[in-house]
């Protein structure tokens, strides 16, 4: 009993340090979040290199067909890019990326590394494309349906592109980053599919990605940051046809879906103009305007 009374006092002492107010442990204030706006020059660069982006999806479609494999996807864009674009391919080396474009085939969600696998009928493919020009980047990924998709494979292909246009059509002064998140989420849990959460859009400019902007693909409407003219991001709905949770391979790099089912990304690089936004990687192909 003698020694009870002593490890009594000492609990307690102890649960008095661990609350103590964080305060008068830290008292350096936090720092407030920092948005870049970009001036007119800095968004004529973003404007050139989303353009070339958006070129390098286009250049790259006739060669995407049964018998092709990604790796050659990758050899020729990464050859098109330097050699007749003049520019870099900014996802090259960038945390040991060994290339220069992502090909994320059927279950893959994002950042699939080209390989030797030849693409075959049925097969779902996402190109992401990250050019770097004159110090500025643009981003941007389609997808591709190979030979006789599944219907279920179309649907999926749609409806995430659907949700980019949704959420593209939301951005304009005054609206928030939550509004983005919320349409995307709505038109896809309609129509029964799921959300990924890991991984989102970003700010983008002179930074591949600024830290200062998470476009989240979920969310509700009216809350978080406020859009303001000069802002540039990129949105990219990721969405699954079984559930939304994902898991990294021993690469690295690459995400797959944990159930192994169907995913679809679409990606644009995406300017707030006072009249609304303006798709800075839009592609000829695409007649949707805002």
């Amino acid at each position: 009993m003698q020694f009870i009374l002593p490890l009594i006092v000492l609990f307690l002492v102890f649960l008095w340090f661990q609350n103590i107010p964080t305060s008068t442990q830290n008292s350096e204030p936090k720092r407030p979040i920092k948005i870049q706006i970009k001036d007119t020059s800095a968004i004529e660069k973003i404007r050139i290199a989303g353009s070339l982006a958006a070129n390098v999806l286009e250049m790259i479609t006739p060669y995407v067909r049964e018998g092709t494999s990604t790796l050659e996807l990758e050899n020729i864009c990464h050859d098109y890019i330097v050699n007749v674009q003049k520019s870099l391919p900014s996802l090259l080396n960038r945390f040991g990326f060994p290339k220069s474009i992502c090909t994320s085939v059927n279950h893959t969600v994002c950042s699939g590394i080209p390989n030797e696998r030849k693409l075959k009928s049925g097969d779902i493919l996402s190109i992401f494309v990250a050019i770097s020009k004159d110090g500025y980047n643009g981003h941007t990924s389609k997808m591709f349906l190979v030979g006789n998709c599944s219907l279920q494979a179309k649907r999926l292909v749609r409806i995430t592109q659907e949700c980019l246009y949704k959420a593209i059509s939301t951005v304009k002064p005054g609206a928030t980053l939550g509004d983005i998140g919320a349409i995307v989420q709505q038109h896809a849990e309609t129509n029964r599919l799921s959300v990924v959460r890991e991984y989102c859009g970003y700010g983008i400019g002179t930074d591949y990605h600024e830290e200062s902007l998470q476009i989240l693909n979920y969310g509700t409407a009216g809350t978080g940051i406020t859009l303001k003219p000069g802002m540039t991001f990129t949105i990219t709905p990721m969405l699954n046809i079984g559930k939304r949770y994902t898991q990294i391979l021993p690469n690295q790099f690459t995400v797959i879906t944990k159930d192994h089912s169907l995913s679809a990304q679409w990606m644009h690089t995406v300017l707030v103009t006072e009249s609304g936004p303006e798709i800075l990687t839009k592609r000829l192909e695409e007649t949707v305007t805002y």
